[in-house]
């Protein structure tokens, strides 16, 4: 009996319906690679990896690979969309004030921000989308100094 092995980014794109061209595996890989990108540094990443590549054709891929659900979109107020490749869990996010850094964090706990809404109104919730603002640890030490 053989061990089964997980799918390929390729095979990823082609069990989505959708196209596996080199810049969309490219495009994928990055994104789960992390860091939380914006559409322009992820274009620039696979313009690296497999040469040129439209701004235009990286927000159309995206778009596509969040429909599929391959990618989440995440908006922190006042600031460009990012993708990550963590999905399919409700993990929330920390967002510093300065420098714009996005970092993942568990799901929410305790009393305050509470992630289950006190009143419905009748929608059936599956999810629930906390972001916590304040300073990452490297802008923290640097106003502290």
């Amino acid at each position: 009996m053989t061990a089964s092995r997980p799918p390929t980014t390729a095979e990823e794109l082609r069990g989505a319906g959708l196209r596996a061209t080199a810049a969309r595996v490219a495009l994928l890989d990055t994104v789960r690679q992390g860091g939380h990108l914006g559409a322009g540094a992820l274009a620039s990443e696979v313009r690296r990896r497999t040469g040129h590549v439209s701004l235009q054709a990286v927000y159309e891929t995206l778009n596509a690979l969040t429909g599929a659900g391959l990618v989440r979109r995440i908006e922190p107020a006042g600031g460009p969309a990012r993708y990550e490749g963590r999905v399919g869990d409700n993990h929330h996010h920390v967002v510093c004030r300065s420098c714009g850094v996005v970092a993942d964090v568990g799901c929410a706990v305790g009393d305050a921000p509470c992630p289950t809404a006190s009143d419905a109104r009748g929608f059936t919730i599956d999810g629930a989308e906390v972001v916590y603002w304040g300073l990452c640890p490297g802008c923290s030490a640097s106003r502290s100094s």
